[in-house]
């Protein structure tokens, strides 16, 4: 294997964004998917599974290991967002049904066994809530240590929410989790540290009609793909690509979203980016903090805290991402998924 094959766990909660981090992993000849967790979050667990399983089988990596996790979070009543993300998570894509089975496996088990087989190699990618992480981390206390880092896409600091006014979705779904993970993976030295996508930068990831338009070009794609922000709501794609049709239609849903709620005709790429940030650290510019999660705020529970000046006395649990170059992400990312698209047709 090439030496530097980056060895992953990757936990979602699928999800556009989660989709496209997939296709992301699955186009990077360094990424080596070990498995593949499902959460409840976007969408139920069961159908984040499904998505999995399509995207999977749509691309020719039926192989991966695709295991049903956490169907409600830790303690909070589960809250998805169709309204975000479509009622099957992936906007108007309307992909061909899996063929094959979920893992006999638990999420929580294909965290442990990996990382015990693989101590210090594998580095595990969450993109939704954190609660397989924190129930593995429960049952294995070793597991922070077991593994190499994690990449969290997660929290807003100096950003406004996108759930409540100081909570992003990801934790806001799940803080009690969060929480447990945070508190987990403190005392690691640096370079162990969780990396953490918040809002402050992933919102700088805009996805626009152009992007789109640049894969199905690269990829040979016909006709033109055009998402035009004047078409009518739920247009559907015509690209002779599956992958370029599938993605173009989950991301036209994703932004008819965003421009429902004023913040243009674009799509937020929280999780790619996190994908990418995975596999590259160096994409990516952090400064260390403390970070805590809010439990008991009546306005503010699911806050992400960050202590940037150890004014609470105790070590650095993370290593937050601070900037970033969004046009270098795009150039990869549609270099990538171009070459993905080719190869599936």
């Amino acid at each position: 294997m090439a030496e530097q094959t980056v060895p992953l766990i990757v936990d979602v909660d699928t999800g556009i964004d989660d989709s496209l981090a997939l296709l992301y992993l699955m186009a990077s000849p360094e990424a080596e998917l070990l498995g593949i967790t499902c959460t409840a979050g976007n969408v139920t667990a069961r159908q984040v599974a499904t998505n999995n399983l399509a995207w999977l089988e749509l691309c020719g990596y039926a192989d991966v290991e695709v295991a049903l996790g956490a169907e409600v979070p830790i303690i909070a009543p589960l809250m998805t967002t169709e309204e975000t993300h479509g009622p099957q998570g992936i906007g108007y894509a309307e992909l061909p049904a899996p063929t094959r089975a979920l893992s006999s496996r638990h999420a929580t088990q294909v965290w442990i066994d990996n990382a015990r087989r693989r101590p210090g190699e594998i580095t595990g990618l969450v993109t939704g809530p954190l609660t397989n992480l924190a129930l593995a981390v429960k049952l294995e206390p070793e597991l922070p240590r077991l593994l190499k880092r994690i990449v969290v896409m997660g929290g807003a600091f100096n950003h406004p929410g996108n759930t409540n006014p100081t909570t992003e979705w990801n934790v806001a779904v799940d803080p009690d989790a969060a929480r447990i993970v945070f508190d987990a993976f403190s005392g690691l030295p640096e370079g162990r540290r969780p990396v953490i996508c918040a809002l402050d930068v992933t919102e700088r990831i805009e996805m626009r009609p152009h992007h789109i338009a640049a894969l199905a070009e690269a990829c040979g794609s016909t006709p033109a793909e055009i998402i035009d922000p004047d078409d009518p709501p739920g247009r559907r794609s015509q690209a002779s690509n599956r992958v370029v049709r599938h993605l173009s239609d989950a991301v036209r849903f994703y932004m008819e979203f965003h421009r429902l709620y004023d913040q243009g005709f674009l799509a937020h790429m929280h999780d790619p980016f996190a994908a990418a940030v995975a596999l590259d650290p160096a994409l990516a510019t952090t400064r260390r903090a403390t970070v805590d999660v809010e439990l008991a705020g009546t306005l503010t529970r699911g806050q992400t805290v960050a202590d940037w000046r150890g004014m609470w006395g105790r070590e650095p649990n993370a290593d937050i991402v601070v900037d970033t170059d969004p046009e270098e992400f795009f150039r990869r990312a549609i270099e990538r998924v171009a070459a993905l698209a080719r190869r599936v047709g």
